[in-house]
């Protein structure tokens, strides 16, 4: 994506509003079938590397459509259009409508998946 002129540090600063909640309605695909919309976030920080910006993420589990709402949602954070007041409000709200749009999914990467109840050296 090429966005110009983000406050970094204003998207890592509302990136650590998402350890406030674990209901994440507002990131979540409108009409899923989703029985719980809680989610524990463990990390969720931003970080250059080049002339990119990375967002690191970890949780217990994520909602479908949720990283790339939320990246969406920083992004506007970092354009200036919404505070981090704003990204309280928008949690608290559970409404999709008012999150910011879903960044495309090209440029997202799956790095890593942990299951903390199976040990490294057991997997085949």
């Amino acid at each position: 994506y090429h966005f110009h002129n983000l406050d970094m540090d204003k998207m890592d600063e509302a990136a650590k509003v998402l350890f406030e909640f674990t209901d994440f309605k507002c990131f979540s695909k409108t009409h899923t079938d989703v029985r719980t919309y809680i989610c524990d976030i463990k990390e969720a920080y931003w970080k250059k590397d080049g002339t990119k910006l990375v967002f690191t993420i970890t949780a217990d589990r994520f909602l479908r459509n949720m990283v790339r709402a939320v990246v969406g949602t920083l992004v506007n954070v970092g354009l200036g259009k919404i505070t981090i007041d704003d990204v309280r409000q928008i949690i608290e709200s559970r409404d999709r409508n008012k999150a910011g749009l879903s960044v495309p999914a090209h440029g997202l990467y799956l790095t890593k998946v942990v299951y903390p109840y199976i040990n490294s050296h057991q997997i085949i």
